[in-house]
């Protein structure tokens, strides 16, 4: 993945477009794509900032706030399978999601069957 434009690069490049050139134009000055250029014109248009945009972030785990739940599947039912643990979520009302979620979920220590 490409790293944002450089922050003296975006105020160039609006200040062409201000200045009556088109963003393709600009685009074109700067020897960056026309795309990333019109979506920077858009983008100052909507928010008055050449700042970029957040890139990725910190999603919450789909089971956070389950681990009690959890503890108590693993510890009753001793070779619990990861499927058997998304069965019990799933009749409990509750979307874990894929195995994987559960798999990040489960408590350390206590070791899943296959």
């Amino acid at each position: 993945m490409a790293a944002p434009l450089s922050q003296d690069l975006r105020k160039r490049l609006v200040g062409e477009v201000e200045q009556g050139r088109s963003a393709r134009q600009a685009a074109a000055r700067f020897a960056v794509s026309a795309s990333a250029a019109i979506k920077l014109v858009r983008r100052v248009r909507e928010t008055g900032s050449t700042e970029p945009g957040k890139i990725g972030g910190h999603r919450k785990p789909l089971l956070a706030g389950r681990e009690a739940l959890l503890r108590e599947l693993t510890a009753t039912r001793k070779g619990i399978t990861l499927a058997e643990i998304r069965d019990a979520l799933i009749e409990r009302g509750i979307q874990p999601g894929s195995l994987r979620a559960c798999q990040e979920s489960c408590v350390e220590g206590h070791t899943l069957a296959r």
